[in-house]
């Protein structure tokens, strides 16, 4: 990818020209993160980070200290945008798409993984001329509300396999309804997402392989049976 056309993964941004496209490209920085590396906290500047390569991770620390996955940032996609309306009543909505104040999230990431990064005082110049991005944010919040949404009906349900399954078949529907597919976390995180521990996580990969359901190689995965998955 041009490393001038960062913005042109974004959907937030897509349907601007490209004269349009590239002046918020002038004003975003580019940063290089390595594996473990922390993308922002809520120490960080309110700014919008976009992920251009790699993937990064958000999640919060609950009151007992523990790391609580929210979901993880594949290139086209950003964080961040609530906080650059703090003062606007934005932060509610952020709080309700992650159980969790926007200032109380930390980025990580999980592998090597290139952003660009868009200050809130050059977002806020952007809407002044630009106004529909208004309209797309909102969209946006509220695309992020409905899956935060899923997600907590998504952690009620009672088997733990019935999660997992549900999760693969998820990635499957996101890469275009392939079986094979990569888990994009590890193990310990995914256990995290899924509400679960590392070594039940274990033990229900290897009961959907023992079964026939799928086949694993590490976090490659092969869904045998989508079918008999679904209906696990």
């Amino acid at each position: 990818m041009p490393h001038d056309l960062c913005v042109q993964l974004v959907p937030l941004f897509d349907g601007l020209v490209l004269d349009d496209q590239m002046e918020i490209q002038r004003k975003t920085r580019f940063r290089m993160f390595g594996k473990g590396d922390i993308v922002f906290s809520p120490a960080s500047e309110p700014q919008l980070t976009i992920v251009a390569r790699g993937s990064m991770k958000v999640y919060r620390i609950s009151p007992n200290g523990r790391e609580q996955l929210l979901r993880v940032v594949e290139p086209g996609g950003y964080e961040g945008e609530a906080r650059l309306f703090d003062n606007d009543g934005a932060a509610a909505a952020d709080t309700a798409a992650n159980a969790a104040p926007a200032h109380n999230l930390y980025g990580e990431a999980l592998g090597d993984t290139k952003v660009c990064i868009l200050r809130r005082s050059d977002f806020m110049e952007l809407l002044g001329t630009h106004p529909q991005l208004s309209l797309r944010l909102l969209s946006a919040v509220a695309g992020k509300m409905a899956r935060a949404e899923e997600q907590a009906q998504f952690l009620t349900m009672g088997r733990v396999e019935e999660r997992l399954a549900m999760y693969l078949l998820d990635l499957s529907k996101g890469a275009g309804g392939s079986p094979r597919i990569r888990i994009p976390m590890t193990m310990r995180e995914l256990a995290s997402y899924l509400g679960t521990t590392p070594e039940t996580l274990s033990r229900k990969l290897r009961f959907l392989e023992e079964e026939g359901y799928i086949a694993r190689r590490r976090r490659d995965i092969l869904i045998r049976d989508p079918d008999r998955l679904e209906d696990i």
